[in-house]
């Protein structure tokens, strides 16, 4: 990456890398230590760790389809998606929560496409639930976008809004 590029953009290139690094590091340790489809409780009723395979998007949705058209689909789609945070941190003067919200989904998107490159699915393996009732299986790269978006959200309601007639004093409008 260059050095400019961090320069310029610290916080949303320093947070996309550190949940990036994050995310491929819990999965490297959830493929190493997790058998496929076991369910390991954390804490019992309510979290537990499974390591499973998503060929799909989030909460596996489209991934009972063909894989030779959704698999390249999927990381074109990504592609565009990470180009479109990637143009709002350069273009976009944003504050507040929004550089991070932004380096977050984008690195979750770069670590949820290295898995999807190179292993042909994404890794998932945290497992939320409550009696028999399951959140689909994610990841830490999920978590991020999640808190991402959460995180630009909030910065839309709570960042004050620009507009025309507030640079000028009051008796000038």
């Amino acid at each position: 990456m260059p050095v400019t590029l961090v320069r310029k953009f610290p916080v949303p290139v320093v947070s996309a890398l550190l949940l990036c690094a994050a995310d491929q590091a819990s999965k490297i340790w959830a493929v190493r230590n997790l058998p496929l489809f076991e369910l390991r409780e954390v804490v019992p009723g309510f979290f537990g760790l499974v390591h499973v395979r998503n060929t799909g998007v989030a909460f596996s949705l489209l991934s009972n389809l063909d894989p030779r058209w959704v698999h390249p689909f999927l990381i074109l789609a990504t592609v565009i998606a990470m180009g479109a945070v990637l143009a709002y941190i350069a273009f976009l003067p944003c504050g507040g929560a929004a550089p991070v919200g932004l380096g977050l989904i984008l690195g979750g998107a770069i670590g949820n496409l290295i898995d999807r490159a190179r292993l042909g699915y994404v890794v998932d393996f945290l497992d939320l639930y409550w009696r028999n009732h399951h959140w689909p299986t994610f990841n830490v790269a999920d978590v991020g976008i999640s808190v991402g978006i959460a995180l630009l959200l909030i910065d839309m309601v709570v960042s004050p809004k620009e507009s025309g007639n507030a640079s000028r004093p009051a008796a000038d409008r």
